[in-house]
């Protein structure tokens, strides 16, 4: 900067206002130096670093680029270049070089804290992290790494040693965690929150002990708002997200499917053997119709083969309608505007019950909106109940009043039936 002050001077300049200038200049330049070193170690050596890494066959130095830890360490060239050039301000050099270690100190913790989440995700990569994980371990460090991490920049800049800050906490440990209990709870459970991403902003989670039912809305330090499907807003406790269970529909949101997972009741009397006419009749149902000729075909070379006789339906392979009406399910589904066909679907038959024999479809819709979700389920359902019939299969329904009322209809006109006979 003295350099600088004399060319100016050289222009029969005001000296106070030459020692303003050529700070101003000198400020400006390192401002450049600082943008042009930056812009080298982004643009050059991590690229060049980042080409290495890419291009080996190792995997951990791939998930060090992940966790942005060179990217981080980039940063410590302008601070180093500020901290060379403190002596340049003689008046304001102490302030600088406290600024920058304090810089340096943070960018210190911040590529700890990457690496450690790096050596997290390369232990990940080995068999025995299924069995023994390290991530409680690795969460533990970075908390006790922040916490000294914090005291070293605050007696930094009070120009004590961190021994002195860290006895003064330790006599004050036992009032701290007496008056503040709720709000270390908080800190702690939105540590483990955010360290596991259990929770975020628009997440839609259930949590039946605290009747909540809809979208995270606001996460603080000592609570979560939730806002339910009524518009009701529940506060829960933070920690109450740790020590109790909740579901999380964020897996759901992010898959873009959602589960249909509902059984249709076939009373297990309308069950039987498929006839002739019944075959005739299902090769005419555009979704059965090659399948029932390939089946048919495949049955009678199996009963053929094994001189099957037939003469009983009991001996060897036969069609039966609640098989045909399963298979018309699920290949109903496959060709169903709305229905993924990327993942699980299936129709099947779960335990007998004393209401009925349970054909489950199991299916996942393609768009997740709750409106459009219950409109193509219904839809299917709709769909289902009115063609069971055609298989010749009854839907299972306990009796109503109305059908008794019926029935002592039925039995009394027949008995007045059987009274006019007798009469005449």
């Amino acid at each position: 900067m003295e350099l600088i002050r004399k060319r100016l001077l050289e222009y029969e300049m005001d000296p106070v206002l030459t020692d303003y200038l050529a700070a101003i200049i000198m400020i400006l330049l390192l401002v450049v130096l600082c943008i042009a070193a930056n812009f080298i170690t982004q643009k050059v050596v991590l690229r060049y670093i980042t080409h290495i890494i890419t291009s080996n066959k190792f995997e951990w130095d791939d998930m060090l680029l992940e966790r942005k830890v060179f990217h981080r360490l980039s940063h410590i060239v302008p601070a180093l270049i500020i901290y060379y050039f403190s002596s340049t301000f003689p008046d304001y050099q102490h302030l600088i070089e406290k600024g920058a270690m304090t810089y340096l100190m943070l960018v210190g913790l911040m590529v700890t804290n990457s690496f450690l989440k790096a050596f997290n995700d390369i232990y990940l990569t080995f068999e025995i992290s299924k069995i023994k994980p390290i991530k409680g371990y690795i969460q533990v460090v970075q908390i006790i790494i922040f916490i000294l991490g914090g005291i070293v920049v605050i007696a930094h800049w009070m120009g004590e040693s961190p021994f002195i800050l860290l006895s003064g906490i330790g006599a004050l440990s036992a009032v701290l965690l007496l008056v503040f209990k709720d709000s270390l709870l908080g800190l702690v459970a939105g540590i483990q929150l955010a360290a596991n991403d259990m929770v975020r902003v628009g997440d839609w989670i259930e949590m039946p002990k605290y009747e909540a039912d809809g979208d995270i809305i606001d996460i603080s330090l000592n609570t979560v708002k939730v806002q339910n499907f009524d518009k009701t807003i529940t506060t829960i406790p933070s920690y109450a997200l740790i020590s109790d269970s909740f579901k999380n529909w964020r897996g759901m949101q992010v898959s873009g499917g959602r589960r249909i997972k509902r059984s249709l009741f076939i009373d297990t009397k309308s069950i039987k053997f498929c006839t002739e006419e019944m075959i005739e009749k299902f090769k005419t149902i555009q979704f059965l119709s090659e399948y029932i000729t390939t089946k048919e075909h495949e049955i009678a070379e199996y009963n053929a083969k094994n001189e099957i006789d037939r003469d009983n339906p009991v001996n060897g392979r036969a069609l039966t309608n609640i098989g045909v009406f399963r298979k018309y399910i699920n290949t109903y589904l496959q060709h169903r505007p709305g229905i993924s066909q990327e993942m699980t679907l299936l129709v099947r038959q779960l335990a007998p019950t004393e209401n009925g024999l349970p054909l489950e479809i199991y299916a996942f819709t393609n768009d997740i909106r709750w409106h459009v979700y219950e409109t193509i389920q219904s839809d299917i359902f709709d769909h289902l109940f009115a063609v069971a019939p055609e298989f010749g299969l009854h839907i299972f329904q306990n009796p109503s009043g109305n059908d008794f009322r019926n029935m002592m209809e039925e039995v009394e006109g027949n008995k007045k039936s059987r009274e006019t006979a007798h009469y005449s």
